[in-house]
């Protein structure tokens, strides 16, 4: 266990703040040291990716899609197994697939795994995956217990699903699933849901249904769209971002106070191979949840705000915020190795700009007075999977514990022609009570 910085001093330990808390099991791939299989603090574990590998081998299962997709699951089953969680614990679940006509045969797999319950749901193709993979899986889990040293909670805080007729349904992802102070939103695809199809038009047409789908999402439930904290966009074509733009800042800011202080979540943007239904375009996004779930009481859940912050030490964008903390949870916008002083592309190659991704990440999180201890999952986006091991080599110098969990997806470009990307969530202990 990995004790955050705000609870602990000298040998004391103080129970009223969460720990991170890392674990591993035998039972799954290890890390190698470079992370851990799920890190979990406060009410979620976040879990790293998993790749199609036999525990007891380190090698790719045999066989095609069918018994990569098991064997993801089979790994991230044995991992909730081991920290006492089940399946029903999950809340989201991301597959990253190599070809996206696969997804038919990972959904037959996928529905031996969640039966009944459905957690909330993102697919992209991407261009390459670690080992060569054909897939990789990551989850989200809830964590009702908490993670208070000695002072474990009750842990019966309820999931809260939703749908609504207003936002296309599927039988295979719920739309929303909220847990304790966060609604995670299944990604939205440009479809209208009277008619059940891709709506007409182009990217800019597509990207307003996509936010349209999310707006219909949290108003079912009585959220208002400033309430996101963290938005992922994932395009067909980089070259569209711009179009696509041009509609997000018609939805964001949403309302007079968040106008007032330019807000706008964390983001980050990420081109895939192809998307479901042939999409160009598709949204995801974290929500804040100030009501919390039952039985979370009244006094503890009202009142709770959102935190954004921008450092001039890190690049700066009118299109997202740095960090944005809700609750216990900081999430950070993904991190182009840029040098904040010249906006300008750092010199050098993947080992340069992997250090200047991760050099802003901890500008970042020190403008906030937090430390990359508090890290507890890292996203990196490689242009050349081939270079993982080359960032590794800088990785381990800023992680040199090993603790976040981790996904590395290969993609076909990013933002500036950079070769890497990485976006990040934090622990944030203190959490963000109401202004005085």
């Amino acid at each position: 266990m990995v004790l955050n910085k705000y609870i602990q001093k000298g040998n004391t330990i103080i129970n009223d703040y969460n720990a991170v808390l890392a674990r591993n099991t035998e039972n799954a791939p290890n890390g190698n040291g470079l992370y851990s299989q799920t890190v979990a603090f406060s009410h979620y574990n976040n879990l790293s990716a998993q790749l199609p590998i036999e525990p007891n081998t380190g090698k790719l299962v045999a066989g095609g899609i069918k018994e990569q997709t098991e064997q993801c699951f089979k790994n991230i089953k044995a991992i909730i197994d081991s920290i006492d969680h089940v399946m029903s614990d999950v809340v989201r679940i991301t597959v990253f697939v190599k070809n996206i006509k696969d997804v038919e045969a990972i959904d037959k797999v996928y529905k031996t795994f969640f039966p009944t319950y459905v957690p909330t749901r993102t697919i992209v193709a991407v261009d390459a995956l670690p080992m060569d993979a054909l897939l990789q899986i990551d989850a989200l889990v809830s964590h009702g217990e908490g993670t208070i040293p000695n002072a474990p909670q009750a842990g019966d805080l309820i999931k809260l699903t939703n749908n609504t007729a207003n936002a296309p349904t599927s039988l295979l992802s719920t739309q929303t699933v909220s847990f304790s102070h966060y609604n995670n939103l299944s990604a939205q695809l440009p479809i209208d849901p009277r008619t059940g199809r891709l709506v007409a038009g182009g990217v800019k047409e597509q990207a307003q249904q996509c936010l349209k789908n999310m707006k219909a999402i949290l108003e079912s439930i009585d959220v208002p769209f400033d309430d996101i904290v963290k938005v992922n966009i994932y395009l067909k074509n980089l070259s569209d971002i711009e179009a696509v733009n041009e509609v997000y800042t018609t939805f964001f800011p949403d309302s007079a106070i968040a106008r007032a202080t330019a807000y706008v979540p964390a983001r980050t943007t990420v081109a895939v191979s192809a998307l479901p239904i042939d999409a160009l375009v598709q949204i995801e996004a974290v929500v804040s949840h100030g009501d919390g779930t039952p039985p979370q009481a009244v006094e503890d859940r009202h009142g709770i705000v959102i935190k954004a912050n921008n450092t001039e030490n890190a690049p700066k964008s009118s299109l997202s915020t740095q960090t944005v903390a809700f609750s216990h949870y900081n999430h950070i916008s993904a991190q182009l190795p840029l040098d904040p002083k010249t906006g300008e592309m750092v010199a050098g190659g993947v080992k340069e700009q992997a250090g200047q991704c991760l050099k802003n990440i901890n500008a970042i999180l020190e403008s906030i007075d937090h430390v990359m201890d508090d890290v507890v999952k890292v996203n990196i986006y490689l242009k050349n999977i081939v270079d993982i091991d080359a960032v590794d080599e800088v990785y381990t110098t800023f992680f040199p514990g090993g603790v976040p969990a981790r996904s590395t997806i290969g993609v076909s470009a990013l933002p500036k022609d950079a070769l890497i990307q990485i976006d990040a969530v934090v622990s944030n202990a203190e959490g963000t009570p109401p202004k005085e």
